[in-house]
């Protein structure tokens, strides 16, 4: 294949990847995605498992897994049974069986302790890295206030921090929608940064002084200047509300 039609194909993969992202409550054949690549049928069929290296069912059934893990920990009000349901299970029964033969945990036991490792090995599928272009702006960031838990260490507990995060800011009664933008800001590569040197801010705007708190959580500032920065939608793990934007920022701050 050349490079151009290489690239063609990323492009149109991507696109369907990113159609199953935005629609997991909806009913996804593979004749509807067939349409969203521009393959004929059988063509795209036969291309998505070779690309991906799943089915089109199971890669769909995947993505609902993952949206579910992140519901279980960090939408504690809501029940398993309506999280085993918009996965798309008849009963919350075969929604626990899939869930623990994929991460090794039933719902339940994912929800009051929650394995990170097991779950990341499951999600580094070679697609997301062939399909991960971010787009990335310039902008002129203004001084901003923000509260800061810390992650540093393994790239692959960072969802503990953003837990320990989440239950600061429930704490404080700041929502994620309304009154406080959610930032993450990296230091690190973790594809080549060893695992005990990774460092990420887990952040959230704020207009006054962070009390003393038992998460750790404390004050810095993002001075004002030129950042490079990604917003990422809807899936990522410091969301608490699937309406919120999650902002990378890559630059030093105070």
């Amino acid at each position: 294949m050349s490079m151009k039609s290489a690239e063609l194909y990323r492009e149109r993969f991507k696109r369907v990847f990113d159609f199953i992202d935005r629609h997991l409550d909806e009913h996804l054949t593979v004749n509807r995605l067939s349409q969203v690549a521009n393959f004929s049928l059988y063509h795209f069929h036969r291309q998505f498992s070779e690309y991906s290296g799943l089915s089109v069912s199971r890669y769909i059934q995947l993505m609902r897994l993952r949206r579910a893990s992140y519901q279980l920990v960090f939408s504690t009000r809501r029940r398993i049974i309506d999280i085993s349901l918009d996965a798309g299970f008849e009963n919350p029964e075969s929604f626990s069986r899939a869930f623990k033969r994929c991460f090794g945990q039933t719902p339940s036991q994912f929800r009051s302790d929650p394995v990170w490792e097991p779950w990341n090995e499951k999600m580094q599928l070679p697609v997301h890295k062939e399909c991960g272009a971010m787009n990335v702006d310039i902008v002129d960031f203004p001084d901003s206030w923000i509260a800061v838990l810390e992650h540093r260490g393994d790239p692959n507990l960072v969802n503990d921090s953003v837990m320990q995060f989440i239950t600061w800011r429930k704490s404080t009664g700041l929502s994620p929608v309304t009154t406080s933008h959610t930032f993450g800001i990296a230091y690190d590569d973790p594809q080549t940064t060893p695992s005990d040197e990774y460092r990420l801010d887990i952040c959230g705007s704020v207009s006054q002084q962070v009390a003393e708190n038992p998460q750790g959580v404390v004050n810095k500032i993002i001075p004002s200047g030129l950042c490079a920065v990604l917003r990422q939608a809807t899936s990522a793990p410091l969301i608490a509300s699937p309406t919120a934007l999650t902002t990378f920022i890559v630059s030093g701050y105070q």
